[in-house]
Formats: structure tokens, sequence, C-alpha cells
């Protein structure tokens, strides 16, 4: 082979491992990262189940802005379920929280220092304009003081099983805009910090347990004390609410939030097609690199909104009354019957990627404190009862989906078809005198072959 042949064939193959070094890496890379997100953090999630759709750096604690409201929403809405206060019940502004409101820097609707306002006024300011003096003044409302209220916010949290978190007051807010009155026990340029694990949650446990929150945060406009000489008028800033600048379709809350640290950030939830999804963005860059603290979160939600929408749906993949075969029955000793069947109460259903129906596979984990030490059930048992859990696995070739709450497993409980009742003495006794003869003739017989 002459040179020229030689570097000829040298050339190609450098221009092919090129090819292949520069291919693969992206490849893995567009594998490994469905969508882009330009943002510190990000998460979706689909509501009913906690599923985890996407996420990026989600468990980092990082200002949240005006979103620490919804945890203030929470425990609102809360205190009214309990009975603590009323949609009715007035409050009059204390100094601090007048001062509050008369900052117009901040978003807020002006509040007198001798006025009244009821506790249903301040909380649609609150979730619709995201008002600061109005949620301070729901937070004394509630628990005497901001400093009492932040303590509940944080064991609030601890409760609905939070694990990165820090609330330093109710509304969000860096504490040096709070005039020197930051509550007790928070320092100066202290600001509330979540992960966005944290905040997809504490927003799930909002709508799943206050459902009305929705109706709310949906408002896209309001107007604060109608037809008075302190009319203001709120429109909301979450624009992504139909109608608004940047309309999605089935959006309908729930929170925004900007500071100089925090950025631009958004918790969104929307529900399209029989699924619910809530997503959170932590500060949103802009694609050109700019400031703007107002547009690239819902930029980024749209992307997050469009990538679940696109690709998952809520389905059915095990239903009610399930069994698995030559698995589900279990034997019975001192019972009418020798076995009982078993069969799954609730039907049970995922967040599955599009094409990966199929991909789930179900295994039994039977409740060995119900049973004998030869693995038996003893009668009575009643029908309908728990015997176990059924537990869905990922079967297929991508990545399993994981949970907001880091421990839960996709189950259902495993329980009887029908009752076996106890045999009554007689029929015990026979099977007892049948078995002693059984063994017996076993022994004769093992006897006899040994003869031969």
């Amino acid at each position: 082979m002459n040179n020229v042949r030689i570097k000829q064939l040298i050339a190609i193959v450098v221009a092919f491992a090129f090819v292949i070094t520069s291919f693969y890496p992206y490849s893995n890379a567009q594998a490994a990262e469905p969508i882009s997100i330009n943002a510190s953090s990000a998460i979706i999630i689909e509501e009913s189940t906690g599923t985890i759709l996407y996420g990026k750096n989600i468990d980092e604690m990082l200002p949240v802005a005006s979103m620490a409201k919804v945890m203030t929403e929470y425990l609102v809405l809360e205190a009214i379920k309990d009975g603590k206060i009323k949609w009715d019940q007035t409050y009059t502004p204390t100094e601090y929280v007048y001062k509050i409101s008369q900052n117009r820097n901040l978003s807020n609707v002006p509040l007198r220092l001798d006025g009244s306002y009821n506790v249903e006024e301040l909380y649609e300011a609150m979730a619709i304009y995201s008002a600061n003096g109005a949620a301070i003044g729901l937070a004394e409302l509630i628990a005497g003081s901001e400093t009492a209220f932040v303590k509940m916010m944080n064991d609030k949290a601890k409760e609905l099983g939070l694990t990165n978190y820090e609330f330093v007051n109710a509304t969000g807010l860096e504490n040096k805009d709070l005039l020197g009155k930051h509550p007790e026990g928070t320092s100066a340029d202290a600001e509330s910090k979540v992960s966005a694990r944290d905040m997809a949650l504490l927003s799930q446990r909002l709508i799943q347990d206050f459902p009305d929150i929705l109706k709310t945060a949906s408002i896209a406009k309001k107007t604060f004390r109608e037809g008075t000489d302190d009319a203001t008028e709120m429109p909301n800033w979450n624009w992504m609410l139909p109608g608004l600048v940047y309309g999605y379709e089935g959006v309908d809350g729930l929170k925004t939030g900007s500071t100089s640290s925090a950025g631009s950030c958004f918790t969104a939830t929307a529900e399209k097609n029989g699924m619910r999804v809530i997503t959170v963005v932590m500060n949103a860059k802009a694609e050109d690199g700019g400031g703007d603290v107002k547009n690239p979160r819902f930029f980024a939600t749209e992307k997050m909104l469009n990538y679940a929408f696109d690709h998952f749906t809520v389905k059915e993949v095990f239903p009610a009354g399930y069994q698995i075969k030559k698995e589900s029955t279990i034997p019975v000793v001192k019972g009418k019957e020798d076995n009982v069947s078993v069969e799954t109460k609730k039907a049970v259903t995922l967040v599955v990627k599009n094409g990966e129906e199929e991909s789930y596979k179900a295994s039994y984990k039977i409740d060995s404190s119900q049973l004998t030490k030869e693995g038996e059930l003893t009668a009575p048992v009643k029908e309908g009862q728990k015997v176990g859990t059924m537990t869905v696995n990922y079967a297929g070739e991508g990545e399993a989906l994981s949970y907001i709450q880091k421990d839960k497993l996709p189950q259902v409980d495993l329980v009887t078809k029908e009752a076996v009742e106890k045999a009554n003495w007689f029929v015990l006794s026979m099977r007892g005198i049948g078995g002693f003869f059984g063994g017996l003739w076993g022994t004769v017989t093992d006897t006899v072959k040994g003869w031969f």
C-alpha cells in the first residue's frame, strides 16, 4: 500500500471518529435531559400521584419570593376550616401592616390605619394580587404576630413532609423590606428559602386539602374595595391564566414570585385531558441573558407544561379486583374451604409515558404476621380482609419515574375475595382422624416398600 493510500485511509478513520465522538455525547445529553430549562431549579409533577415528570436541581434550597405565600394561604384556609377565623371576621391594621401596605413599589393594596377589613377581602388581595400588607395582616389575625405565624409556617412544613425549607416571614419579601420589623429570630438580610421539590409538595397539598384555592387563584382581575374611595385594581400576576398575556389552556393557579435574589419564580398548575400537573421554576433566566424578571418564568413554564401534556397521561394500569395468575390463592387452615382467593381492592392508576402502557409488572407481598409457619391463613377469614399489598414496578427500557415523596411506591391493598368460615368441631375431628390414618397408612406403605 503506497503512502498516499495510507494517508487517505487515516483521514477517513479520523473523520469517522470525530463524527462518532461528537454525535454520541449529544445523543446521551438529549436522552438524559428531555427538555432544557434555563433556570436554577425546576420540577414538574403530576398532582394526584406526585409523580415527578422532570426535575433539575430539585433539592437545593433557594429564595422563593412571594411563592412563600402558598404556605400562608394554606394556614389561612386551615384556620377557616378549623373555625379559628371566619371569612366575615374583621381586622384593623397595626401600624406595621399599615406602613408596609403603603409601599407601592411592592405589590400591595393600601390599607387605612383605622380601616376595618374582612378576612375574605384580605385573602383575595393576597391570592390574586400578592398583596404583602394583607398577608401580614392575616398572619397577625391568625397567630397574634408575624413572629408566631412564622413558627406556624415552619411547623406546618415539617408536618406536611417538607425537608428543605426555611420560612422567615409571611410574605416571601426580603426581610430588609420590612422596615426593621422583621420577625424575631430572623436576621435583617434573611428571606424564605424552599427547594423546588418542597414547593411542589406544598402546592400539591394546598390543592388537595383546599381545592377552592383554585377558584380564587384563577381570577384574572378583581377590584379591592370596589365602589369605595379605596378601590384598587388587582390584576393577577399569573399571566398564564387564559385570556392574559401568555394564556395557556387549563392554567388555573398558582403563585408567582420575584425579588432581586430569587429572580423570576413561578409555581403553576394546569389541568388538561384529565391530568393535572404542577410546575415550579426558580430563578428562570431570559434566553438572551437579560435581567427581565417577569417573562422568563412564563416561557419556562410553557415549555414544561407542553412537555408534560405531550408525553404523559394518567392511566389505569391494573383494575380493581386484579389477580396475578397462579399466585392469587392462599391456603387456609381450620376452615370450611382449603384456600381463599385474593385480589386488589382498588385500581392502580399511574402516570405513564406515552407508549409504555405495558411496561409495568405487579408483585404480591403477603402480610406474614397473618400466616402460620406453614404459610396458611387461619379461619375464620373475612371477605375483603386485607392480607397484603400489590406493588407495581416499572419494567421498561427507560428510567423509572420517581415520586415527590421519596419513599412512596405505587401499591394497592390485597384483600380476600370471599369469606372462609371456620369448620365445626366434627369436621375438624374427622380431618384429624383422616390425617392420623393417612399418616399411619403412609408409614405402613413406606415400610412395605422397604422390604422389597
